[in-house]
């Protein structure tokens, strides 16, 4: 049964899409994954199949698939840019995404085309309010 919204983490330090996405810029990079309300909702994660690296993605646009014991699930890439790095140890440990969704759990790092569609992604305040429907 999945978690309360209370019950579910959703660090300050992130930015996060309404199609439930986190990103957190490192350096010139945004990493970028799917966050802990996503994973709840999914369930178990078993097959995830994320891009190439070097693949280019305009913001919003899918970028990532997740298979869960329930449903299949397209990810939408918060950020556009260039993939230069992709989580390879999720194809043999897809269920880290749910163990650990910002942590090991991260799906792509992108150089992004532009810093300011990071600015327009959530806080963790707004995106709970949003989750609660406020």
């Amino acid at each position: 049964m999945p978690k309360q919204i209370d019950e579910l983490n959703f660090p300050d330090t992130l930015r996060y899409s309404s199609d439930h996405e986190w990103a957190k810029l490192e350096g010139n990079l945004v990493e970028v994954g799917l966050n802990d309300y996503a994973q709840d909702q999914l369930g178990d994660v078993v097959f995830v199949e994320l891009p190439e690296r070097g693949s280019v993605f305009s913001a919003n646009e899918v970028f990532a698939t997740v298979e869960s014991v329930k449903a299949v699930s397209e990810c939408y890439i918060p950020v556009g840019g260039e993939i230069v790095e992709v989580n390879s140890a999720l194809e043999d440990s897809p269920e880290t995404v749910n163990k650990d969704p910002y942590g090991a759990g991260w799906f792509v790092k992108v150089k992004p085309a532009g810093s300011s569609e990071l600015d327009s992604l959530m806080t963790a305040e707004a995106y709970v309010a949003s989750l609660k429907g406020e």
